[in-house]
């Protein structure tokens, strides 16, 4: 132990870890909560009583006249049971009204997933500055503490406010974990190139919570019950913040250099492109994790293990993409991997509503995946590698608004996702991300060749020892090309750029001189 402690494999494995769980549980409630409050606010018609599969108005065809035995004996038939045209029309009324209900209550899961996105937007731009004062130590451990929290919550509560409590408290804990730990990795792996293949193994484990997520909580909810799966997640946390006790030690640790402000920081261009990358390219797939699951029931009749199995092929292609694009975005160029990424996005999200079956929502949904960790393992190590270039070495405040830009992508999402569904359809909701995806997509080749700090200095100020050389030159080129004056020396008066140097240096004036004399004279 005493000879890991320090390690920088170490503190990449305990972040992979935690933004596992993280995600675990971010992901792992989208196919249990939209069925358990349909089934707690209808107790007596829960949706495992209604048929599976679309029912027909077609009337069944009789059945056909079974042969004769050798002895001349009918066989026997087996028995079709029929609905009576009062109970098919009974039926389908109450899946009329089903249907009302699930689209009716997109709104209320979309807002319950929200909230957590919604209150780490709010908790990252005081997590970011404070790991300037305390390191990224303490803020690590205190989101796991969090988060075990409001996994024992999840397990128990059987209300939707105690849901919702639990889900925005996540978002505490995710801010400190994910802000803290991709500022130590940032840190401890100054090479761009490391750097890069450390974040993309570190999403890795973003990508295998959501991989893993969705199936392990259909599968649980419906074989064991609705507790089992968060029970199971909290024993988990429990292991991996012992680990960050034993390992990390933390304790507080001040940064050595000023680190940028948050103001300096959102002002740049340069780093609200990157972030803003990140945000269309999760919006997608937030505004899915609500709407998927309620209509693929209505459309499909899905169960509940399909539900989650659905998120299935994103979450391996996700897993695929970032540990591929890791290293690969920094050979063919970050901003190019982005761009490319969005237009896929775009393009699958058009394909989804096209689906009929759950076999059908493979390709769209793993080309989904595959593009969203090509964007994400591209411009979370460019934020660092923008913040090298163009402010000062410390990373808790850029990955804070990164944080932000994934946040907000998972805030706005869910909670338009109801509304939208209820206005234009589902179908239209996603064609609107995909052309939002398309639109932003251009803007990506800004950062092909971002200016470094020099140059922004260079763009933006002139310093004394510039307007020294300046005004060298152009009185050499003013004696060589202007008249003689008077008293023997040379002027040019309609050189513009001798006047713009004079003006610039007052301090060499003389009071009573005309402005004729006094260019005579200094040159």
């Amino acid at each position: 132990m005493i000879g890991w402690r320090g390690s920088r494999q170490l503190v990449l494995i305990i972040v992979a870890i935690a933004l596992l769980l993280d995600n675990m549980l971010l992901t792992t409630v989208v196919p249990i909560i939209p069925e358990f409050l349909y089934d707690i606010r209808h107790p007596d018609a829960p949706l495992d009583s209604f048929p599976r599969t679309p029912l027909t108005t077609h009337t069944p065809a009789p059945p056909t006249p079974s042969p004769c035995s050798a002895d001349g004996e009918p066989l026997p038939t087996a028995e079709v049971v029929t609905l009576s045209p009062e109970e098919n029309f009974t039926l389908y009324r109450e899946m009329e009204e089903r249907h009302k209900e699930l689209v009716g209550e997109t709104v209320e899961v979309g807002i319950l997933f929200a909230s957590k996105a919604f209150v780490q937007l709010l908790v990252n731009p005081i997590v970011g500055p404070l790991t300037h004062r305390i390191g990224y130590s303490i803020p690590m451990f205190a989101g796991f503490v969090i988060m075990f929290i409001s996994t024992i919550i999840f397990a128990f509560g059987r209300s939707y406010l105690v849901l919702f409590i639990a889900r925005a408290l996540q978002g505490i804990g995710s801010s400190c974990s994910s802000v803290s730990g991709m500022g130590m990795l940032a840190d401890r792996y100054t090479d761009d190139k490391e750097r890069g293949n450390a974040m993309g193994i570190a999403l890795g484990g973003l990508a295998l919570g959501v991989l893993i997520g969705p199936p392990f909580g259909g599968v649980m909810y419906e074989f064991v019950g609705k507790s089992a799966p968060f029970l199971i997640l909290s024993a988990l946390a429990l292991g991996d913040g012992l680990l960050q006790l034993f390992m990390l030690q933390p304790s507080i640790q001040r940064a050595e250099t000023e680190p940028p402000s948050l103001k300096a920081l959102i002002s740049d261009p340069y780093i609200l492109i990157a972030a803003g990358s990140i945000t269309f390219a999760n919006m997608g797939i937030a505004m899915l994790e609500p709407s998927l699951p309620l209509w693929m029931v209505d459309n499909m009749g899905a169960t509940r293990w399909e539900q989650g199995v659905a998120f299935l092929p994103a979450s391996i292609s996700y897993l695929v993409g970032t540990n591929l694009f890791g290293p690969l975005g920094h050979k063919i160029g970050r901003w190019f991997a982005a761009c490319l990424g969005l237009i896929i996005i775009g393009c699958c999200l058009i394909m989804i509503p096209m689906a009929t079956s759950i076999v059908h929502l493979i390709i769209p949904n793993a080309g989904l995946g595959f593009a969203i960790g090509m964007v994400d393992s591209s411009m979370m190590p460019e934020l660092g590698f923008l913040v090298d270039i163009r402010h000062s070495a410390v990373y808790g405040s850029v990955y804070a608004l990164g944080d932000v830009a994934f946040c907000v992508g998972f805030a706005v999402g869910p909670a338009l996702s109801g509304t939208l569904v209820k206005s234009i359809g589902f179908e239209w909701m996603l064609v609107g991300i995909a052309i939002l995806c398309f639109l932003y997509a251009p803007l990506l080749t800004l950062l092909k060749n971002p200016p470094t700090k020099e140059e922004k200095k260079v763009g933006t100020t002139t310093n004394e020892d510039t307007v020294a050389e300046a005004e060298a030159v152009v009185a050499a080129e003013a004696t060589a090309l202007a008249p003689p004056c008077a008293n023997g020396g040379t002027l040019n008066v309609g050189n513009d750029v001798l006047i713009l140097a004079t003006a610039k240096s007052p301090a060499i004036m003389h009071e009573g001189m005309t402005n004729e004399a006094f260019e005579c004279e200094r040159l």
